[in-house]
């Protein structure tokens, strides 16, 4: 297996640049997730590193060789994509088995990887029949075993769960985090959805506009964003944001919430206050806030607060539930406040 290096990688379609200069490290055995809004680059992205999409300048470099200009075949990558693209006519061993085949393959070498696949995905009672027999999520496990049978140094998924049913999605997570620990394999994911880069990665590369915004592991993130938009991406519920201005006193003003502190901040500056749902506190006897909605989902309840400008969501748990109409206080906790520049959005620490 093989770690992925990338050097001020650059694609343009025409005059239109859409990946800007992106440098990235991703380690030999590395779970690494793409992940940020529809529209951020992360699937031209990962299809560079593929070499469906033409690298426009920079380098590209998998294990110790500089794959920029190579073909796809030559790189040592097997990608799994969205739809699951299997033979309807062939059987799952067939499927699998497929490419290795074409490539010249000995007989017994292919049963003997298809068998090996076969195990670890559990598809050992699957063999023998056709897709049309299959449910998504196995569909989907063929479509991996199919990478796996390559013996590819670095996998690469392009969104694989958006096709699946809610249940089949939180499956198919625990299937590939096994399959991950299974093969110790350098792994690329693409997905639009935080909760799969928070529950599958080691690294986490959060992009948005072609540009990588912040990397490191998924608490880290949740933890210590380096800006607003790394705030309300990752996380969910997403961080709370109420704008606040200053005070002389090393306080921030926020309406609707009372004064909070923020030492080292310079008097009358304009910041947005982040919260997360968990470090705040309703106050049942106050009544600055209507709630206008209480999501139960058994365990927790998420609670929409109206008030002043901003929507606040927080999270409740234990016996006693906000119900919609009630008028409530908050009390966020000072110690896990979050401070960032009104103008840029960048995080002030």
């Amino acid at each position: 297996m093989s770690g992925v290096v990338l050097n001020d990688v650059i694609k343009k379609y025409g005059e239109t640049q859409v990946i800007h200069g992106i440098d990235l490290q991703i380690e030999n055995g590395e779970f690494c997730v793409f992940v940020g809004p529809s529209g951020c680059g992360k699937s031209t992205l990962l299809r560079m590193v593929a070499g469906l999409e033409e690298t426009t300048d920079g380098a590209i470099r998998i294990g110790q060789r500089d794959v920029t200009r190579m073909d796809p075949a030559e790189r040592g990558v097997a990608m799994v994509f969205q739809t699951y693209a299997l033979y309807p006519h062939m059987t799952v061993e067939e499927n699998m088995g497929f490419g290795l085949k074409m490539n010249g393959h000995a007989k017994r070498e292919i049963q003997t990887k298809v068998a090996e696949a076969s195990r670890i995905l559990q598809l050992d009672d699957y063999l023998k029949r056709k897709p049309a027999a299959l449910s998504g999520g196995q569909r989907q496990r063929v479509s991996i075993g199919r990478a796996i049978v390559r013996g590819p140094e670095v996998f690469l998924f392009d969104e694989p769960l958006s096709n699946l049913d809610a249940e089949l999605r939180v499956e198919m997570r625990v299937e590939i985090a096994r399959l991950h620990k299974d093969i110790g394999a350098t792994m690329i994911y693409v997905t639009h959805d935080q909760v799969e880069a928070m529950t599958l990665a080691d690294k986490i590369v959060v992009l948005r506009a072609g540009r990588i915004e912040q990397v490191g592991a998924p608490m880290d993130l949740y933890r210590d964003p380096d800006n607003q938009f790394v705030a309300g991406f990752i996380g969910s519920p997403s961080m709370n944001f109420v704008r606040g201005t200053v005070t002389d006193g090393g306080q921030v003003d926020v309406p609707g919430i009372g004064t909070v502190p923020a030492a080292g901040l310079d008097a009358g500056r304009e910041v947005v206050v982040g919260m997360r749902p968990e470090h705040i506190t309703i106050d049942p006897a106050g009544d600055t806030h209507r709630v206008d909605l209480s999501e139960s989902l058994g365990g927790v309840s998420y609670v929409h607060l109206l008030g002043g400008n901003d929507k606040i969501v927080v999270e409740e748990r234990g016996d006693y539930r906000s119900k919609e109409g009630d008028t409530v206080a908050i009390r966020p906790d000072p110690a896990y406040l979050y401070f960032f520049d009104a103008a840029s959005g960048q995080r002030l620490r």
